[in-house]
C-alpha cells in the first residue's frame, strides 16, 4: 500500500466500447519497471519496518515476512497481468470490475476512491513527513499532526492555483527514494557502531502477529498495479507486463530485505520497534545527528514530492466522478482561471484534514491511517482477483497475450492472502479500521440507489 495508494485515472464514459484507447505503445520492460519501482518503492519503507518489528516475534519471522510479502505481490502481479494484457484500458481495476460485476461495483470502487484510498494515502504520506519533518525540528506533542495538515492545505492551494510541479518530479521522487534505501543499507551494513543496541523497554514477545506484520509488510509493496493503467501503452503486453512486474517484484523484494538487515544490525529488532523514525534513528546510531539531519530532510522531501503528486491526480479522478454522477455534480467545477478542479481538490483536502485529525486523536498517526485504508483496500484486490475468474468464464474467447501461470491455482493463491489480510485488517486493528469500513458502507447504500444502467467515470 504505500505510498503507498495510487491515483488512477479517468476513463472513457463507456468502457466495453473503449477497450484500448488511442496511445502508442511505446513502453519497455525496462521503462515499465522504472515506473512500478518508482512507485512502489515509496516512503512507506522508511516507517512501516518499525511497526513490522514491534509485531513480529524475531527477527527471523520478520525478514520471513517481507519474502512472504514480495511472493504475495508476485502472485497478484501475475494476475493484474493476465488482465492487463487482455484488457489494456486506461481504467485499470475498474475497467475489470465494471467488466466483470457491473455498474453498481464499479460505482463502488469509485466511491471508495474519492473517499478512502486516494485521501487516506494523503494523511499517510502527511503524517510521514510530520514524523520525520519533527526529527529536524520539532513543533511539541501534536508535532506530526500539525506538519500533516500543513502539507496538505498547502500543496492543495498550489494545485487550486495551478502551479505544476513539472516534469521532474517523477524523477527526483523515485530518485530521492531509492537514493534514501541504497544509503541506509551501506551506513546499516558498513558502518554500524561495535557496541550493541541499546534494548527499549518492551522487548520483542517472541510471538508474532501475523495478521498485523502482513498488513504494514504489505502496505510498502502496494502500487505495483498501477502497471494496469499503462497497459495500453506496453509493446507487447503479454510479454512486456509479466516480466517488467515480476523483476521489479524481485528487485524491491531484495532492497527490503537488505534496508531490514540494515536497521536490524544497527538498532536490533526491539530499537526498531520503539522508534517513530525508525531510518533517522539508525543514522543517527551509526553517524551521529548529522546522519540523522540529512536522512530526514531526504525522506521528508520524498513525502512531500508524494503527497503533492496524490492530490494532483486524485483530486481529477474525483472531478470525473463528479461530471458523470449527478449526486456529485458539485465536484465537476473546473475554473477557468485557474484550470483546475477546485471543488474537488478542496472537498480531497476536507476529508484528509478529518483523517489527520482522526490520526492525531488516536496519538499513532500513520497506523491509524494505515488501519483506515487497509480494509477497502484488501477487499478490491479480493474483487480482482474474482474478476479474473468471472472473465476467464465470461469471455472465454477473448484473446489473451499472457495466461496466469498454474491457473487457477495462483489466483486463488492471490484471493486468498488477499482475504486473509482483509480479515486481518478487521480483526487485528483499531479505530481507523472501523471508520474506513463505515465510510465504504455509506458508499454502498448510495451504490444501491444507483441505476443498473449507469456507468460513473471515476477510477
Amino acid at each position: 500500500m504505500s505510498n503507498a495508494f495510487p491515483a488512477s485515472t479517468p476513463h472513457a464514459s463507456n468502457p466495453d466500447a473503449a477497450a484500448r484507447p488511442p496511445t502508442r505503445p511505446l513502453l519497455g520492460t525496462l521503462d515499465i519497471m522504472a515506473l512500478v519501482v518508482g512507485i512502489v518503492i515509496g516512503a512507506g519503507i522508511f516507517s512501516a519496518p518499525s511497526l513490522v518489528a514491534m509485531h513480529a516475534g524475531s527477527p527471523a519471522a520478520m525478514m520471513m515476512a517481507w519474502i512472504v510479502g514480495g511472493m504475495i505481490s508476485v502472485a497478484g502481479a501475475l494476475c493484474y497481468a493476465e488482465l492487463a494484457s487482455t484488457y489494456p484500458h486506461a481504467g485499470g481495476d475498474y475497467h475489470y470490475l465494471r467488466r466483470a460485476f457491473g455498474a453498481r461495483l464499479s460505482f463502488l470502487f469509485a466511491w471508495a476512491r474519492l473517499t478512502v484510498i486516494p485521501t487516506g494515502s494523503i494523511a499517510l504520506l502527511g503524517y510521514i513527513f510530520g514524523d520525520y519533518a519533527t526529527q529536524i525540528a520539532n513543533l511539541g506533542p501534536a508535532s506530526p499532526a500539525i506538519y500533516a495538515a500543513a502539507i496538505i492545505v498547502v500543496l492543495t492551494l498550489v494545485n487550486v492555483a495551478g502551479l505544476s510541479t513539472g516534469k521532474w518530479t517523477q524523477n527526483l521522487l523515485t530518485a530521492l527514494e531509492v537514493g534514501g534505501v541504497v544509503l541506509i543499507i551501506a551506513v546499516g551494513l558498513l558502518f554500524a557502531p561495535e557496541t550493541a543496541p541499546a534494548a527499549p523497554a518492551a522487548p520483542a514477545s517472541g510471538v508474532a502477529n501475523w495478521g498485523l506484520v502482513l498488513i504494514f509488510v504489505m502496505l510498502t509493496y502496494g502500487g505495483w498495479n498501477e502497471a494496469a493503467y499503462i497497459s495500453a501503452e506496453a509493446s507487447g503486453p503479454g510479454r512486456t507486463l509479466p516480466r517488467a512486474l515480476f523483476w521489479s517484484l524481485a528487485l524491491i523484494t531484495l532492497l527490503y530485505l537488505l534496508v531490514n538487515l540494515a536497521y536490524l544490525n544497527v538498532l536490533g529488532q526491539d530499537g526498531m520497534g520503539a522508534s517513530s523514525a525508525v531510518a533517522a534513528d539508525m543514522m543517527r546510531r551509526a553517524l551521529g545527528e548529522p546522519g540523522a539531519q540529512l536522512i530526514a530532510l531526504l525522506i521528508a522531501i520524498s513525502a512531500l514530492t508524494s503527497a503533492n503528486a496524490t492530490i494532483l491526480t486524485a483530486a481529477r479522478t474525483t472531478y470525473a466522478f463528479g461530471q458523470d454522477t449527478p449526486a456529485f455534480s458539485m465536484l465537476a467545477k473546473w475554473h477557468p482561471q485557474w484550470n483546475t478542479p477546485v471543488n474537488a481538490l478542496w472537498v480531497q483536502a476536507a476529508i484528509s484534514l478529518a483523517l489527520v485529525a482522526l490520526g492525531a486523536f488516536t496519538r499513532s498517526g500513520f497506523a491509524t491511517m494505515v488501519e483506515y485504508t487497509a480494509p477497502v483496500f484488501w477487499l478490491f484486490f479480493v474483487l480482482s482477483g474474482v474478476a479474473l475468474l468471472v472473465l476467464r468464464r465470461k469471455d472465454p474467447g477473448a484473446h489473451r497475450p499472457f495466461r496466469v501461470p498454474l491457473y487457477p491455482l495462483t489466483p486463488l493463491l492471490f484471493i486468498a492472502t488477499s482475504g486473509y489480510l482483509f480479515y486481518a485488517s478487521l480483526r487485528h486493528t483499531g479505530v481507523g479500521a472501523l471508520v474506513g469500513v463505515a465510510v465504504l458502507g455509506v458508499g454502498a447504500l448510495l451504490m444501491l440507489a444507483q441505476p443498473r444502467g449507469r456507468t460513473p467515470s471515476a477510477s
